[in-house]
């Protein structure tokens, strides 16, 4: 969204990133934390999130889909495979070969919870680092509807005394209303201490990283609490929950663009992604789509039932309604492409218009040239693709096929409803189609002979 406040260089934070989860819910080939959010994988929210506090460790710990993980990451990360799977505990075990002798603090993240704010992660560094000095700091939120979520317990002073499953709690307990994220910040010359001290002895078998709050307090060391939005912790197991992250995204998308000089009409069908890039004034009417790599710039109008991906328009240029731009489209300063007009790959240059039912692929179309309804630049041969060129100040009759490779100079005329195959000189018409021939009184006889 905007530049996170309050962040600063880091070199002495190490993050643990856990996704070693199944994803079964998802019903999904993809690994869960590759599923996308606001077009791009959910891993790569928190991935860009963690930038601002530039860690100087990553690991990823994933089970299967390893191989998913690892391509979508690149060198980004560390990978490590946690097999079997025998808890959160375990999963933050199963990285010691990596961070043994990082003695920094140790962001524990999930790969499934996308929305973290790095003002709320630095919020919860700048609490382990406290005069008081506590090993372990965890993320906790209150939530509308606290449901069954563990239950954070702490004293008078904020020290966190204990975390409680719901399941284990009183009902005294059950009635806190600040509840575990299950994200928190280790002391990394502590951790493996704690860690090497968890045991699996619970009803699952299996080695709980909460219970690192009950190891370090029995050792005497100080446990905290930092507080997060709600909003900012929601956890991501299936499509139904997915859903709703994504609207999450989208109401702080578009809150976003409103407060920065956009006017949305009715911003709830307004769809943007995670780079969308908008200048000041522009205009967006309702049931627009705004895929990856959109960037719009001032006193732009799009109307209603657009779909864009990949490009770009420029100051004071008007797209729709029903208009289709597909990457490395290129809309000049005051073009207007209009209803029911694809672009791709294609420049369009300042004050060119294309406003009807058009389709304009591998095209350069010059300074106020006019493109009339129903033409199409004819771009590929089966094999490869060709560039069409349209010279400034050109117009272009209705239904017309450009047949690229093919220029068309400057000034010229092509005539509707021709096929145009070769170069057309500057200030020339050229018209192909067959001289118009009438034979009188035929429709009335024609009509006749089908009566009999």
């Amino acid at each position: 969204m905007g530049k996170e406040e309050n962040t600063m260089l880091q070199s002495d934070i190490a993050v643990v990133i856990l996704a070693a989860g199944k994803g079964t819910r998802m019903k999904s080939n993809l690994h869960k934390v590759l599923h996308p959010l606001g077009g791009r994988p959910m891993l790569h929210h928190l991935m860009d999130t963690l930038k601002a506090l530039n860690p100087a460790r990553k690991v990823i710990v994933v089970g299967a889909g390893k191989e998913q993980v690892e391509q979508s990451v690149g060198d980004q990360a560390e990978i490590v495979v946690q097999n079997p799977q025998l808890g959160t505990g375990h999963a933050v075990q199963v990285t010691k070969d990596q961070l043994q002798d990082f003695s920094g603090d140790v962001l524990i993240l999930y790969g499934d919870v996308p929305l973290l704010s790095a003002s709320t992660l630095q919020e919860l560094l700048n609490k382990r680092r406290d005069q008081s000095d506590p090993a372990v700091v965890v993320l906790g939120f209150e939530p509308e509807d606290s449901q069954a979520y563990g239950r954070l317990v702490v004293d008078d002073e904020g020290e966190l005394l204990s975390i409680v499953e719901y399941k284990d709690a009183s009902p005294a307990q059950r009635a806190i209303g600040l509840c575990n994220s299950g994200i928190m910040v280790i002391d990394g010359a502590r951790m493996f201490g704690l860690l090497d001290d968890l045991d699996d002895n619970n009803a699952a078998g299996e080695f709980y990283l909460t219970d690192i709050v009950a190891l370090a307090r029995a050792r005497g060391f100080g446990c905290s609490v930092s507080v997060a939005d709600e909003t900012e912790v929601i956890g991501i197991n299936s499509r139904r929950e997915l859903a709703g992250a994504e609207a999450i995204f989208q109401k702080n998308k578009r809150q976003y663009f409103m407060d920065a000089g956009v006017t949305l009409i009715d911003p709830e069908t307004v769809y943007f992604s995670y780079d969308t890039v908008i200048g000041q004034d522009v205009v967006i009417e309702p049931n627009v789509f705004l895929a990856p790599g959109v960037t719009i710039e001032d006193g732009v109008v799009i109307k209603s039932f657009c779909h864009l991906e990949g490009a770009t328009l420029r100051k004071g240029a008007v797209a729709g309604p029903y208009a289709r731009l597909r990457p490395q489209a290129d809309v000049g300063p005051g073009a207007k492409i209009g209803n029911f007009v694809e672009v791709k790959k294609s420049v369009i240059e300042e004050g060119a218009k294309i406003s009807h039912l058009s389709y304009i692929g591998d095209a350069v179309i010059g300074a106020g040239a006019n493109i009339g309804a129903g033409t199409i630049t004819c771009n590929y041969d089966g094999f490869n693709k060709a560039l069409t060129e349209i010279g400034r100040g050109a117009f272009i009759g209705s239904n017309t096929a450009l047949v690229a490779p093919v220029k068309i100079g400057e000034g010229a005329i092509v005539g509707a409803g021709s096929v145009i195959t070769r170069e057309v000189a500057e200030d020339a018409l050229a018209v192909t189609r067959v001289q118009q021939k009438e034979i009188g009184g035929w429709a009335l006889s024609f009509r006749a002979r089908q009566k009999k």
